[in-house]
């Protein structure tokens, strides 16, 4: 139930030439307190609710539990989340040991896209590939949570 990941910017297309899989999400939140989320998404003909905890200082692990429920109860619950929705196009490309989750924002946060991998340990290490850029872990601005209130075409650039 701990989940660790790091996460990027990415700085070019190229990784979609080495994605085996593209899929459609859609998730808003039920609750965004400082110390905790709730999730709700919505990807191909499954859907999830999530509780994420507080990130560590570092921002590289915090608490994740998640459950599979029916697609329906998903879409109830998406249309009482507050205050709106992010859809995005998701990318998985296997590196090495491990598989990169390359989220492309549309809509209010078109234009960003952000790359994660997911650790067994914080100090592990890992393949970084050309198309990887900064890394924004930790970076609160780019928590998903947050994207919804301060959208990417919102910010100074």
């Amino acid at each position: 139930m701990t989940e660790i990941e790091r996460k990027f910017l990415v700085r070019s297309e190229d990784y979609k030439q080495q994605a085996r899989k593209k899929t459609l999400f859609i998730q808003a939140y039920l609750n965004t307190h400082p110390e905790r989320t709730t999730r709700v998404r919505i990807s191909d003909d499954k859907a999830f609710l999530t509780i994420k905890g507080k990130s560590s200082e570092n921002g590289l692990t915090r608490f994740e539990w998640e459950k599979e429920i029916p697609v329906d109860e998903a879409e109830k619950l998406l249309k009482i989340c507050e205050p709106g929705k992010i859809e995005k196009y998701r990318y998985h490309i296997e590196m090495g040991e491990h598989v990169y989750e390359v989220d492309e924002f549309l809509d209010d946060n078109a234009g960003l896209t952000l790359a994660e991998v997911e650790l067994q340990e914080e100090e592990e290490d890992f393949l970084k590939p050309d198309w990887l850029g900064e890394e924004v872990t930790g970076n609160l601005a780019y928590y998903n949570s947050n994207l919804i209130a301060q959208p990417y075409k919102t910010w100074k650039k």
